[in-house]
């Protein structure tokens, strides 16, 4: 089912076909001044140069040819030669219907899916999640979302670190603490952990790493003797493991995010002594400074960009390893023909040694493998977001932080009043959530934004908030319509509110389209907000169950319930969920 710019484009093209120019000039889209007109097509601008004629020319050729469709009912050439469209009654009511009996709300899917991975976790065993694994989190979860409701195959992979130095430091921080790591201490110990105990411990071992060399090759003893497989080191490393992912599912859990693959970088560390093999069988190890490298640096680079570290001077896999070891894994398990990475965008360089090594391995082919980077969430003061006190705000607390201003504003509001206390509290935290996801999605993900709270939970304005009351008005006409037996009827659409709606609901194959290619959620935020804006203007203007003409109101009725259909389905992409009642 075209939306109505593909629609107009494909009639477009056949006009300038028909003039003996490419098709492709007939390119038809939303207007960039919507007061002037809803749609339009630029391509006898571009054709200038082929026919050799002024684009103005070019324009009146084919609009001669392309004003009697059915699918237009006002065509002007403006400026140099610009066509500007006006669809007609006849094709926004079809649209409009074809919308209703969609059960996708007009989602288009498509055309050759593929098996796709989705990189978007990354916290780390032994410390609690912070804000700064929000962004990640909210964006990969959107995308899983998108890419899998447009028909690909897709995995959601939390690749969490526990692996690696930051391991062996805990298991020394431990020994010293016990003072040996024998029976039945050990048992009692490792019974009685916490992860307060881990993210109490880690800052001290690391900073201790830093000062006292002993300690330091201590803990890289450590980390290779888990490594190659030591038995109580992997005892110690299971327990932590254990009470780390409890909380990290719990948070993930509180934020709406899950995964279909919870592995780590442990779940690699099988692969890489037979990738290590593979490297060095097809020449790509060298040996520099007694640490074995694969080169990744090319001619047409305009920066340095140094060479992947694969085993240390003390014989360690590295981080750049594992990650390495998981396209491998990836590879052999699962068959992915892209593999997207939702980090932070200061891991670039990283990421881009890691893919170059892959590709130059015949691991993957580069263009499979995708950053995602994004930006970072800064305070008010611009700078990125703290504690009052100074230091990193717990992923836990910022939760029950929104949570609390969402109960807040809804007692403002005099919302709940007559709610359960269960009730209560399911809304208070859908709104926390809505809050928090919808002021990251609704940027692109590229920049960084300042997170401010107070704004970002108002009912007014472009936040989440607003599109949940938004859908919640629109459950309770459709709850008063079930009550006075109303049901949706067939749509027409008449009144210049119900047009607009109309338009605004066909805009979802665009904006899926662009959040799909570019891999930035924010184009679906957009629409959600545009199409909540469209229904507000609707009901604003045009009666409903109040309606006294009975075709009217079921039509009239029909239009809300698809653009509930449509607004739940977004919001559902962005990882959001709307209450019942407000």
């Amino acid at each position: 089912m075209s939306d109505l710019a593909a629609a107009l484009s494909a009639a477009a093209s056949a006009a300038f076909a028909a003039e003996g120019l490419e098709a492709g000039l007939g390119a038809v889209k939303r207007s960039d001044r919507p007061d002037l007109a809803e749609f339009q097509c630029n391509g006898a601008m571009a054709a200038a140069k082929q026919a050799g004629k002024p684009p103005r020319v070019i324009a009146e050729a084919v609009a001669e040819r392309f004003r009697a469709d059915p699918l237009i009912s006002g065509l002007e050439i403006a400026g140099p030669g610009f066509l500007n469209l006006t669809v007609s009654p006849q094709a926004v009511t079809a649209r409009a219907r074809a919308l209703a009996a969609d059960a996708r709300c007009g989602l288009p899917r498509v055309d050759a899916p593929r098996r796709v991975v989705i990189d978007y976790g990354g916290p780390n065993v032994a410390k609690p999640m912070h804000v700064g694994h929000l962004r990640t989190a909210i964006i990969g979860e959107s995308l899983k979302r998108l890419f899998r409701a447009r028909g690909d195959t897709v995995w959601g992979d939390a690749h969490f670190g526990d692996w690696g130095f930051q391991m062996g430091l805990l298991i020394v921080a431990l020994e010293d603490e016990l003072g040996d790591l024998s029976e039945p201490g050990l048992s009692a110990r490792l019974e009685a952990m916490t992860l307060d105990d881990l993210s109490n411990a880690y800052p001290v071992a690391a900073l201790r790493a830093k000062e006292d060399a002993v300690f330091r090759d201590r803990a890289r003893k450590a980390t290779a003797a888990l490594q190659v497989g030591d038995d109580t080191n992997r005892r110690i490393w299971a327990k932590m493991k254990a009470v780390s992912m409890a909380a990290l599912k719990r948070d993930y859990a509180a934020l709406g995010v899950d995964f279909d693959l919870w592995n780590g970088e442990a779940d690699a560390d099988p692969f890489i002594a037979d990738m290590i093999a593979d490297l060095q069988a097809k020449g790509l190890l060298e040996v520099d400074q007694g640490a074995q490298i694969v080169r990744v640096a090319q001619e047409t680079d305009k920066k340095e960009l140094p060479p992947l570290l694969v085993i240390s001077s003390e014989g360690s896999a590295m981080y750049g390893t594992t990650d390495l070891a998981t396209v491998v894994q990836r590879r052999t398990e699962l068959q992915p023909d892209l593999a997207l990475y939702v980090v932070d965008q200061r891991q670039a360089d990283h990421l881009e040694q890691v893919y170059r090594a892959a590709a130059k391995a015949g691991y993957a082919a580069r263009e499979s493998l995708e950053h995602i980077g994004f930006g970072t969430m800064n305070g008010t003061d611009g700078k990125p977001f703290k504690t009052r006190a100074g230091g990193v705000l717990r992923l836990s607390d910022l939760i029950a932080d929104a949570t609390d201003k969402a109960r807040a504003r809804l007692r403002e509001a005099e919302i709940g009043a007559d709610f359960s206390a269960e009730e209560f509290e399911d809304v208070a935290h859908k709104v926390a959530i809505a809050a928090v996801k919808f002021a990251d999605l609704s940027n692109f993900r590229g920049t960084s934004y300042v997170f401010d709270l107070d704004r970002f939970m108002s009912f007014e304005g472009k936040t989440g908030p607003y599109l949940l009351y938004a859908a919640v008005r629109i459950k309770s006409i459709l709850r008063k319509a079930a009550e006075q037996s109303v049901s949706p009827g067939a749509i027409t659409v008449a009144h210049p509110a119900e047009r607009a709606l109309t338009l605004a609901l066909d805009a979802i194959a665009g904006a899926a389209v662009a959040a799909y290619d570019k891999r930035s959620p924010h184009f679906l935020a957009e629409h959600a907000f545009n199409l909540a804006q469209a229904f507000s203007g609707f009901y604003a203007q045009c009666p409903i169950l109040s309606e006294p003409d009975a075709s009217v109101r079921a039509s009239r009725l029909a239009l809300a319930d698809l653009t509930l259909r449509q607004l739940a389905l977004t919001l559902d992409l962005l990882g959001i969920a709307a209450p019942e009642r407000m």
